[in-house]
C-alpha cells in the first residue's frame, strides 16, 4: 500500500485563492446602473399615481382625465374644447368645456356695449378688439397664431376669467382683415368649431351719426382733453351728444349702400360657419334677446349688465345739423325707414 505524502497532498489540493479584485470603474458602472433602474421604476410608479417626472423639475400634474359633461352631449365634439394654458393650470375647471366665439361687427354698431354685457357673465371672457393692432392681422399666419393664443386661454386681458372660463373670444371688426382673409378665416372657424356672432345696426344712418361724432371727439377731445369712445356717466354722454354733425348728402346714399353690402357679403362668406345674426336695435328693445345669445353659446342663463351709457338718445332730427337736406335725400329711397324712430330708451 502506498501512503501519500501529506506534504504533497497539502501542496496539491489545499490551494487558497484570494478574492478577485474588480476595477473601481466597474463598481461605479454597476452602482450607476442600479440607480438608473431605480429612478426609472420610481418614475413609472409616479406617472401611474398622477405625477410626471421631468429632468431638473418635478411637476405635480393630474393625469389626463376623460372629461364627460352630460349637459353637452348634444353638442358636436368640435364645439367642446379643453384648453391647456401654458401660463397657469385650470385646476378644478380642467374638465369645464370651453366654447370659442368671435363677435364680428362694424365700428359704432354697439359691439363695445354688447361685449361688456357678455363679460358680465361669470363664465365668459371676451378679450376686446385684438385685431385693431395691424401687425396681428398683417397675414393669415399672424391671424391664426393670435387666434390660437386666445382660444388656448393664453391671452391675458382685464376680461380673462382664467380657470373657469366656459366661453372665450374677441371682438373683431370686418375691416380688420376679416373680409380680406375671409376664406381662410372661415376654414379656421369650421375646423376649430368657433361660434360666430354677427352684430349689425339696422339703422345705418344712426351709425353714421355716431361715427362722425366719434371722429369729431377724437380730434377735439371734449372730455377734459381726453377722447372717449364709450362713457359711463350721463354727464359725459350729454357733453358728447351736443355735437351735431353735418352729413355730406352727395356721398350719403353711396356710403349707406357700401355698408349694407359689407354686411351682406360677410354673411355670405361665413354662411357655412356656426353663426347667429344679431341687431343692436333688437337687443336694446328686448333684453331677453341676450338670453338667445347664451342659448347659442350653450351657457347658463344669468342677468347681464353694462356700465356703458348711451350717447345719442334723441331723435335724429335733433342730432343732425343739416337734417332737412338729409331727410330730402333719403325720402322715397330704400333707406327712407332710417329717418324714423327705430327703438325706445
Amino acid at each position: 500500500m502506498v501512503v501519500a505524502d501529506s506534504n504533497s497532498f497539502n501542496k496539491e489540493t489545499l490551494i487558497i485563492r484570494h478574492p478577485k479584485k474588480y476595477p473601481l470603474k466597474l463598481w461605479v458602472a454597476v452602482v450607476g446602473l442600479f440607480m438608473l433602474s431605480g429612478i426609472y421604476i420610481f418614475s413609472l410608479c409616479l406617472k401611474q399615481r398622477g405625477f410626471l417626472v421631468i429632468p431638473n423639475q418635478v411637476k405635480l400634474r393630474a393625469r389626463k382625465q376623460s372629461c364627460h359633461d352630460p349637459s353637452t352631449l348634444h353638442l358636436e365634439p368640435q364645439y367642446l374644447h379643453y384648453p391647456e394654458p401654458t401660463s397657469y393650470n385650470r385646476n378644478e375647471c380642467a374638465c369645464t368645456p370651453v366654447r370659442f366665439f368671435a363677435i364680428l361687427s362694424m365700428q359704432r354698431s354697439g359691439s363695445g356695449w354688447f361685449e361688456t354685457l357678455l363679460n358680465s357673465h361669470v363664465n365668459i371672457s371676451s378679450n376686446g378688439e385684438i385685431f385693431s393692432v395691424k401687425e396681428r392681422r398683417s397675414n393669415i399666419s399672424s391671424i391664426t397664431q393670435t387666434l390660437d393664443k386666445i382660444y388656448n386661454l393664453d391671452w391675458h386681458s382685464s376680461a380673462s376669467k382664467n380657470e373657469c372660463t366656459a366661453a372665450v373670444g374677441l371682438k373683431w371688426m370686418l375691416n380688420q382683415g376679416v373680409m380680406q382673409h375671409h376664406k381662410s378665416i372661415n376654414e379656421y372657424f369650421n375646423k376649430r368649431g368657433v361660434f360666430a356672432m354677427f352684430l349689425f345696426r339696422r339703422n345705418l344712418l344712426r351709425r353714421l351719426v355716431s361715427i362722425l361724432a366719434n371722429t369729431h371727439d377724437r380730434n377735439v377731445k371734449q372730455l377734459n382733453g381726453t377722447h372717449k369712445a364709450h362713457v359711463h356717466s350721463k354727464d359725459e354722454a350729454d357733453i358728447l351728444a351736443k355735437y351735431k354733425p353735418t352729413i355730406d348728402i352727395t356721398s350719403l346714399i353711396p356710403e349707406l349702400k357700401h355698408v349694407d353690402k359689407l354686411g351682406t357679403d360677410s354673411l355670405g362668406y361665413f354662411k357655412s360657419s356656426h353663426h347667429i345674426i344679431l341687431f343692436y336695435e333688437d337687443l336694446v328693445n328686448n333684453r331677453t334677446k341676450l338670453m338667445d345669445v347664451l342659448d347659442f353659446l350653450k351657457l347658463p342663463k344669468q342677468k347681464l349688465f353694462s356700465r356703458h351709457v348711451k350717447i345719442h338718445k334723441k331723435p335724429l332730427s335733433d342730432q343732425i345739423e343739416n337734417w332737412g337736406s338729409v331727410y330730402a335725400t333719403l325720402k322715397g329711397t330704400q333707406y327712407e325707414s332710417f329717418l324714423n324712430a327705430d327703438y325706445q330708451l
